[in-house]
């Protein structure tokens, strides 16, 4: 990953295609366009490789998040259970929608864990969102039977994890619905896009329509669409959908390079007896965008992180994240909106101004994640493995 590493002549191709037309909106201009949608090319290629049966496409991963939570009737004075590590956009699509997000700690996975969801249902609950964070599962088995036993919709965050899978099931098709992000660092990319997939068809028609202004899309001219919901813009245009479309015929070859890859970082670093890895639900689902490893202690993580960057490597320390991690998401315990929340989620919020994670602190201050790019050599690779050995050595 990102697969913007993998841009070539396929891409221009797609979007010479939708150049010569002129046309740029996914909807309507049906003469203009000669033939070409590849707005709804690529959602039947996402349908088709993921083995599920509706996709839609929008602007981002933000998008689809909050399209989605509107389609699954979230809003108001619902509770969404969610972790505390995770990229900002989780909380806010629970915010676009009204509701409240409910945060607990994470595990070993650095996805969701199952006891800690349990222990945060209340009355309010209305679902569970985990979040497939970087490139690997949460675990679903456990998750879903929760879900189950309490009438709990069950809604994936996939947007860090498109293409991995979980027991022969890709990520965002086990559970409701899914949502994925294709922006510039993903593993494909539209350059900027979403997508929502689901197996149920009334979420599918919600959600085709909340993205567009509420139409239906069921007659032949636009302008005499009905709108039996009210709906917003988060449309994504021909030109971001090509380049998606020429993307994902490569996710293939992706997966390929970065699990030979990552295999060869992680039996790097296993001769090292201090350092233990992210635990992977199902290791053979694992997408491989990134290699995620504990040290023992705090201090050695940091050390070992400083090393890695004094060397050339990435090394994202997450503790100190100012993105992914709740320890410095101060607008979100401080509730700094530009618009009023509604009394019932202001006051809801008020606990995230003193409440602590000592669990999730206790595994995100001993961990670094590296990321695992397309575009190495075999002697870039070895020589990074290398690297990275020797960079974690220094620090125990």
């Amino acid at each position: 990953m990102p697969g913007y590493e993998f841009f070539g002549p396929e891409e221009r191709k797609e979007i010479n295609d939708v150049l010569d037309t002129g046309i740029f909106m996914r909807y309507g201009f049906d003469g203009p366009r000669k033939g070409i949608w590849k707005a709804k090319e690529l959602e039947q290629a996402i349908s088709q490789k993921l083995n599920v049966a509706h996709t839609h496409l929008v602007s981002s991963g933000t998008a689809a998040l909050t399209t989605v939570m509107a389609a699954l009737g979230i809003g108001a004075g619902d509770e969404v259970i969610m972790p505390t590590f995770t990229f900002v956009a989780s909380f806010e699509c629970i915010f676009s929608v009204g509701a409240t997000p409910v945060l607990v700690d994470v595990d070993d996975t650095l996805t969701l864990d199952p006891k800690a969801v349990e222990a945060a249902i209340t009355p309010r609950t209305k679902a569970v969102m985990p979040v497939h964070m970087c490139g690997a599962m949460a675990d679903m088995d456990a998750l879903k039977a929760i879900c189950e036993k309490y009438k709990l919709i069950l809604l994936e965050d996939a947007c860090q994890s498109f293409g991995a899978s979980y027991k022969g099931k890709a990520l965002g098709t086990i559970g409701h619905a899914g949502a994925f992000s294709f922006d510039f660092v993903k593993t494909i990319t539209c350059a900027e896009g979403g997508g929502i997939v689901t197996n149920d068809e009334e979420t599918y028609i919600k959600c085709d329509a909340y993205a567009d202004h509420g139409h239906d899309h069921l007659g032949v001219d636009r302008g005499a669409d009905l709108h039996p919901y009210v709906g917003y813009n988060y449309r994504i245009s021909e030109l971001h959908a090509a380049v998606g479309l020429a993307q994902v015929r490569k996710l293939d070859t992706f997966l390929e390079i970065q699990r030979k890859t990552k295999k060869i970082f992680k039996d790097a670093l296993s001769a090292i007896p201090e350092v233990s890895f992210r635990r992977l639900p199902d290791a053979s689902g694992d997408s491989a965008t990134f290699l995620g490893f504990f040290l023992p202690e705090e201090s050695q993580a940091r050390a070992a992180a400083a090393a890695m960057k004094a060397a050339g490597l990435a090394a994202f320390y997450w503790f100190d994240n100012n993105w992914h991690y709740i320890r410095n998401w101060e607008h979100f315990k401080q509730s700094s909106v530009m618009s009023r929340f509604a009394p019932g989620l202001q006051q809801a919020m008020e606990l995230y101004k003193v409440k602590q994670f000592p669990v999730s602190d206790a595994l995100m201050s001993r961990c670094i994640c590296t990321p695992i790019n397309l575009g190495w050599n075999e002697e870039e690779v070895k020589q990074r493995a290398e690297k990275l050995v020797n960079a974690v050595k220094s620090a125990l």
